[in-house]
């Protein structure tokens, strides 16, 4: 695929990196060490976020740290997107990140693509439905170092619904690009679908162990690595 454009816009999950790493490791972890790590940060000042944050999303308070835990249980168990949990799972995986128990899967084609397209004056950003501050501590701490200096900017739930095409507005508004210059890779239809009725170009990524994508009339450009796409300013 050809695109000269001049933003790049990244999924993460099933895009950049395996669907197994999330669900198989960061999930998992998280889900072991939240009950540990909201009794002993509960009054730090990040947790009166994160409290502040699920009261909001479930209409009422939390006034113990073994409530909130079974309440991000219970979203983890639903797969509900919340903020609040997000924001947490984000603080759960930095202190994995930092003592060095996590370190983020990313495809061997992933890191010369992003310092070729970067070296070729494009802006590269990433849309996830996990917590900016997840992102960058994932982007941070993977197995090939620290990619976080390719990426100018951040995008999470905060913006919209990753299936609403409002969303992509806001993030093409907030980038100060027309939509027609940014391509979004993601491996799901939906996704992109919005991405297009934004007026985003569109690209979907097709890697082993991804669910297979639903149609979508036209059909999005497909490729298997980002060594397939031809940007260029």
């Amino acid at each position: 695929m050809q695109f000269s454009g001049r933003g790049v816009l990244l999924d993460i999950e099933g895009t950049t990196s395996a669907v197994a790493y999330v669900y198989d490791v960061m999930f998992p972890f998280a889900r072991r060490a939240i009950p540990t790590y909201v009794a002993d940060h509960w009054s730090d000042d990040a947790m009166r976020d994160v409290r502040r944050q699920f009261a909001q999303d479930a209409g009422r308070e939390f006034d113990s740290p073994s409530a909130l835990a079974d309440e991000a249980h219970r979203l983890m168990d639903s797969d509900v997107k919340a903020t609040g949990l997000k924001t947490l799972q984000g603080l759960v995986w930095e202190a994995g990140f930092r003592s060095g128990e996590l370190q983020a899967h990313v495809y061997d084609d992933v890191p010369p693509a992003l310092e070729r397209w970067r070296a070729a004056g494009l802006d590269l950003r990433v849309y996830s439905s996990g917590s900016v501050h997840a992102q960058r501590l994932f982007f941070g701490h993977t197995e090939a170092g620290d990619l976080t200096p390719h990426f100018s900017g951040h995008y999470d739930t905060t913006t919209g619904p990753k299936r609403d095409a409002e969303s992509y507005r806001r993030i093409a508004e907030d980038w100060r690009l027309p939509p027609g210059e940014i391509l979004f890779l993601s491996d799901v239809t939906e996704e992109l679908n919005a991405a297009r009725a934004a007026g985003m170009a569109t690209c979907l990524v097709v890697r082993p162990g991804n669910a297979e994508a639903s149609a979508a009339q036209p059909p999005h450009v497909r490729v298997g690595s980002f060594g397939e796409l031809a940007l260029r300013v």
